[in-house]
């Protein structure tokens, strides 16, 4: 019989790859002009990086830290399967177990009969948001649970239970209600008794928390849709909160998502975690790109690497978490406005995350004197450390090792040793007088500091 071997944890990189990190998210961040961010990176749980990028409120200029909290929008369905799949593994519900069994405003109807599974996979056939949904503007609040009742009701179904996988925000949201009725006790109770209290999860609650109004990131619009942000107000998600209400910060997402890993069981059984991270229905069947959803996590690559987690979307801030169940990498982006690149970014790190793992080691002293960033009036390259190796990084992209030069030591320079023919492959780099470098034949000035603080990232005055 041949033994089974289960991969090992996920390396931690060494300092000069997470200062390569470092480095390509703050210039990504303010080549996007995004107003902030934070970023988390740890492995079962266990932070090995935590940044702030960029200002938690514009107008004010006030720097973002890796304390302010964030609205995590969708990363909620994470929680609300979670705490759903502990009342099944307890026998106080059943995955098949009609909806109306437990809710009985939904106890007659087209609704009555859908199945906890289905919610959970996003297969009722339940709208989205309902057939007004302009509460995502601000332009009414979010439904209470009347309300919502009344909206899932009047919506009805568009599709047969079953048929389709369309995501939907209601769907979660009686999911939420569910959870209320079969624990007797509020959603946000049930949340810091089932999850967050468990994990010691200090700045992770199910909704607004209004007496922390003061630390949240102020959300921004994008712009996309003027030439200037404008700050977002935060609100209360009502009976929303199970599908897109929480409140969390990167730290605490990776210590979260840690709890997700297989082999913690602190949450949910292993046999559960399986289930809930395996790809129930694609994202979109006309694709084949491996993305899908499973109960409360969206499964996806990045390459070769399957991770699970989840987005989320809320007014002014984007966020991010993609978990390696196996490994436990986990990476945490959150970004405070409607554009906020989280999920590129998020893809980026674990590229180069992935990279710097299958290169091994760390870079030598000598070579790493070489790392910096550099620019000229034609392009941006950050010499970077990849592991064990030395790369010009594509800094114009959010895929960073796309089009990378690798290069090699050869004496007092470097030497161009791989890259696209396009390039200057098989040339020289060497030091100039003033620090810069000359790079094939282009001469490139040292760029550490990147101009324009949050007039940059705000955009011009309407006058």
């Amino acid at each position: 019989m041949v033994a089974m071997t289960t991969p090992g944890p996920a390396p931690v990189p060494d300092a000069a790859t997470l200062e390569t990190v470092d480095r390509w998210v703050d210039y990504r961040l303010w080549h996007a002009r995004t107003p902030g961010a934070q970023v988390a990176l740890g492995v079962a749980g266990v932070p090995f990086f935590s940044r702030a990028y960029g200002y938690a409120d514009l107008e004010r200029a006030v720097p973002m830290t890796t304390g302010h909290l964030f609205r995590i929008a969708s990363h909620s369905k994470t929680f609300t399967a979670t705490l759903v799949l502990q009342l099944v593994e307890q026998g106080r519900l059943g995955l098949d177990d009609p909806v109306g069994t437990h809710l009985p405003a939904l106890a007659d109807g087209p609704l009555a009969d859908l199945a906890v599974r289905e919610l959970l996979e996003h297969t009722s056939g339940l709208l989205r948001d309902g057939r007004d949904a302009d509460y995502w503007m601000f332009q009414r609040p979010f439904p209470d649970t009347d309300t919502l009742l009344a909206m899932t009701r009047e919506g009805g179904l568009k599709t047969a239970p079953g048929a389709l996988y369309a995501y939907s925000n209601l769907g979660y949201s009686l999911l939420g209600l569910l959870v209320e009725a079969v624990t007797g006790t509020s959603f946000g109770d049930a949340a810091r008794d089932g999850v967050t209290a468990p994990l010691g999860l200090a700045d992770t609650v199910a909704d607004y928390w209004r007496d922390r109004a003061g630390d949240y990131a102020v959300g921004h619009t994008g712009l996309h849709t003027g030439p200037r942000r404008r700050a977002l107000e935060h609100v209360d998600t009502g009976a929303m909160a199970a599908a897109t209400g929480f409140t969390s910060t990167a730290s605490d997402l990776v210590l979260y998502f840690g709890a997700h890993v297989l082999g913690d069981e602190r949450l949910l059984s292993d046999r559960t975690k399986r289930l809930q991270q395996r790809q129930a229905n694609p994202a979109d069947p006309r694709t084949d790109d491996g993305a899908g959803y499973g109960w409360g996590m969206v499964r996806e690559r990045v390459d070769d690497q399957v991770f699970v987690g989840h987005s989320g979307g809320y007014p002014g801030h984007i966020t991010k978490t993609l978990l390696d169940p196996v490994s436990g990498l986990t990476i945490s982006v959150l970004t405070n406005a409607v554009d906020g690149p989280a999920t590129q970014l998020a893809r980026g790190i674990a590229q180069l995350l992935a990279a710097a793992a299958t290169d091994g080691g760390a870079l030598p002293a000598s070579a790493r004197r070489w790392t910096g960033r550099y620019a000229n009036p034609w392009t941006v390259v950050d010499v970077a450390a990849v592991g064990g190796r030395l790369r010009s990084l594509s800094t114009g992209t959010w895929a960073p090792l796309e089009g990378a030069d690798e290069l090699a030591e050869d004496g007092d320079e470097l030497l161009i040793e791989a890259g696209s023919g396009y390039g200057s492959v098989g040339e020289p780099v060497t030091r100039s007088t003033a620090g810069g470098l000359r790079y094939g034949g282009m001469s490139l000035e040292p760029f550490p500091d990147l101009p324009g603080g949050p007039a940059h990232r705000l955009g011009p005055d309407a006058g």
